[in-house]
């Protein structure tokens, strides 16, 4: 199976801006997001559908979710985290995680921009990164 670009971002072969790692399982800011402080968790073992990993790797997936998302809660100052698995544009199993204040927020109100703001996209990533 050619590697996706999740594990690219995992092995270190694309730039991310990691929030959380551990043994299992890598939390990364999406660099699209619908907020600030939209996180992406996925699983290091690549599998397509999050229903397909083994029990103890979705229950690793699922403890950094709810990790992610308590803490996303506490430094983003947001009421609401929402947490959302699509499965269709990565075929690499990934949770959404994302802060928001009103479910108008959850949705695209215009295009994707060309390109990330980097310098931003950073600075929320030391903001927002979880230590071991």
């Amino acid at each position: 199976m050619e590697d996706t670009v999740f594990t690219k971002i995992i092995k270190g072969e694309i730039p991310s801006y990691k929030v959380y790692e551990d043994d299992k399982t890598f939390a990364f800011l999406d660099i699209n997001p619908l907020t600030d402080g939209h996180v992406l968790v996925v699983p290091k073992q690549q599998v397509e559908f999050i229903w397909d990993l083994e029990s103890e790797d979705y229950q690793a997936l699922m403890a950094t979710v709810q990790k992610v998302g308590a803490h996303l809660r506490e430094v983003m100052n947001a009421p609401y985290v929402g947490v959302e698995v699509i499965g269709v544009d990565v075929p690499h199993a990934h949770v959404h995680v994302v802060p928001f204040t009103t479910t108008k927020d959850l949705h695209r109100s215009g295009p994707v921009a060309d390109e990330p703001d980097h310098t931003a996209l950073e600075k929320l990533a030391e903001k927002i990164r979880i230590e071991q």
